[in-house]
């Protein structure tokens, strides 16, 4: 059984970051190890939240993992709670990245144009470098925005804007750069990628549905990570992520006791789960 290493912050309540990836990832077929960045007691949706740093505790605890030879096929990185952890995390690409683990970074830190509580530019900065050290990223059109010093622009660009975008993504330093949130069309929304060593470019769209819900993201990246490491190519990780999303809005907006902070991505696990 394939193993992933997940480093993202633990948000007691809402669905998202390790509350989705570990679930999701197991469905999926893989053991799931878990770094947990912090402990919030809800996500940042919420006002008011606490946040329990745990960036003193993840050399330890990686240390114990060294004298126990643990590797993983692939490291998949998401919320990081502090500037700190940024340099952790560079080191564990180096590290596992030699081992041939395959580095991912979602770099969760805004999202319609604004950064998240406790974000500021100089965190930014230190993201776009983890994003340098990864093979594949998996930004958002705000946080693609933020890294490069571009406007954030919500609408009224062209496929021609969002090939330049991924370009310059991947002039970071990532071989394969994942765009999330793109539309052409009004009726819909979806995903471009480009990979740097193929000089190729993928996209997938569905219909665009009229709700909004946080950890989306954190969902599509954690879909992503397990159907590429299960052996999936590029484009089909993509389809799959993006119809996974889809079908968990779909299912949230048909559920009359939803909740209103995050989706009901449970029911759909049955979709992403390999045939046994």
């Amino acid at each position: 059984m394939k193993r992933v290493l997940t480093v993202q912050d633990l948000s007691c309540i809402g669905r998202c970051s390790l509350t989705v990836a570990l679930p999701i990832l197991s469905a999926m077929g893989l053991e799931t190890a878990v770094l947990p960045t912090a402990v919030l007691s809800t996500h940042t949706q919420f006002q008011n939240f606490t946040f329990r740093d745990l960036t003193d505790d993840l050399n330890g605890i990686l240390a114990h993992w060294e004298k126990e030879n643990f590797d993983f096929d692939a490291v998949y990185t998401g919320y990081l709670g502090s500037v700190r952890q940024i340099d952790i995390v560079l080191s564990m690409f180096e590290t596992y990245g030699k081992r041939g683990s395959v580095c991912i970074a979602d770099p969760v830190m805004g999202d319609a144009g604004k950064l998240y509580p406790g974000f500021d530019l100089a965190f930014v900065k230190r993201m776009a470098q983890v994003c340098a050290h990864a093979d594949i990223i998996l930004p958002n059109m705000t946080e693609a925005s933020f890294m490069l010093g571009m406007d954030y622009r919500s609408e009224g660009y062209d496929e021609t804007y969002i090939r330049d975008i991924l370009k310059r993504l991947c002039d970071l330093g990532a071989k394969t750069a994942v765009l999330t949130g793109v539309s052409f069309h009004p009726s819909e929304l979806g995903v471009m990628a480009y990979d740097s060593e193929k000089d190729t470019f993928y996209t997938y769209f569905n219909e665009k549905l009229p709700v909004s819900y946080h950890g989306t993201g954190d969902c599509f990246a954690s879909c992503f990570t397990g159907a590429l490491i299960r052996g999936e190519g590029l484009q089909e990780a993509m389809k799959l992520s993006a119809d996974f999303i889809c079908e968990c809005l779909k299912l949230t907006i048909a559920d009359p006791a939803r909740r209103t902070y995050g989706v009901n991505f449970e029911e759909a696990l049955p979709l992403v789960m390999p045939k046994l």
